[in-house]
């Protein structure tokens, strides 16, 4: 709760401190000298309640929509030895890494994935596939509840939607000054807002939202080296290794956008500008950084 707060209270002094920028630098006396009638600090406002609104709303959620989307089934009580296992190494992986017993659960995909997810560190979801427990050893499968077990320990799930949520807010703040600008300097609407608003305003959210998801899927990339040290730190260096390895020799089932940051598997390495909208690094990215390291 703690880094939440300082998280917040950072975001919100970046609020603060872009309309302070704007304020010396003359920007509303720039507009208002086109004739842009636009309240900067009223917008700002705006696009941070609607932008961190929308993404908290999104975490808070999220468990309820993973369950339904990949059909979760969560093990309440073990029905055989394999799910008794994966709810005891849970158990303990959790005590290690210092947080609340999750919620486990298995979905049906003969690939192998897993993902965590949940809005609180002590009320969270693992969950893998029926396909990854089929085809890992099980030293591999503990790496991969390991590899989960750390996004939740490092909060990963809070801090993205945290970055989500100030993203958000320079795209609605930026696309509204640019359809608001064009609609009144170059339209020469007067009164109210003209077409040429809400077509520019859409054009720009598109634009900016793309900038916007390059920004969050940078950050995804750099959770995801360090839960696979917290994966390494739980499991065993050589055993998380050894997952991500059988992971290039298989091809890993796609997680829907909502779990995909969170997910275990990612793709081989891309090329050009798809490589900039990866949740995850390539993994022999990850296998070299995990041997790289020390310790």
């Amino acid at each position: 709760m703690k880094r939440i707060v300082l998280f917040l209270a950072t975001n919100l002094a970046v609020v603060v401190l872009l309309g302070i920028i704007l304020r010396l630098i003359g920007f509303e006396g720039i507009l208002d000298a086109n004739g842009v009638d636009l309240n900067l600090g009223a917008l700002l406002v705006f696009a941070a309640v609607v932008g961190f609104t929308g993404a908290f709303i999104s975490l808070a959620m999220s468990k309820w929509t993973a369950k339904r989307m990949m059909g979760v089934r969560v093990i309440t009580q073990p029905s055989n030895s394999a799910e008794a296992w994966l709810v005891a190494t849970v158990r303990q992986q959790a005590q290690q890494a210092g947080i609340g017993m999750p919620e486990v659960g298995i979905f049906d995909s003969p690939e192998p994935n897993a993902f965590a997810t949940g809005a609180r560190r002590d009320a969270s979801l693992v969950a893998v596939s029926t396909g990854l427990l089929s085809s890992m050893s099980q030293k591999e499968a503990e790496a991969v509840l390991a590899h989960e077990v750390s996004h939740v320990a490092n909060g990963d799930m809070v801090t993205l939607t945290l970055i989500q949520g100030v993203v958000n807010t320079f795209v609605i703040f930026l696309a509204r000054v640019v359809g608001h600008t064009v609609d009144r300097v170059i339209f020469k609407t007067e009164e109210g807002h003209g077409p040429a608003y809400w077509v520019t305003t859409i054009v720009a959210d598109i634009v900016f939202g793309l900038f916007a998801s390059m920004i969050v899927m940078y950050f995804s990339r750099q959770r995801e080296f360090r839960a696979d040290q917290g994966g390494a730190t739980l499991a065993g260096r050589q055993a998380m290794i050894g997952a991500l390895e059988r992971l290039q020799q298989r091809h890993s089932g796609a997680l829907p956008d909502k779990m995909a940051a969170f997910g275990i598997a990612g793709g081989q390495k891309p090329g050009g500008l798809k490589r900039l909208f990866m949740s995850h690094p390539p993994l022999e990215e990850r296998i070299a950084a995990l041997r790289n390291s020390v310790g």
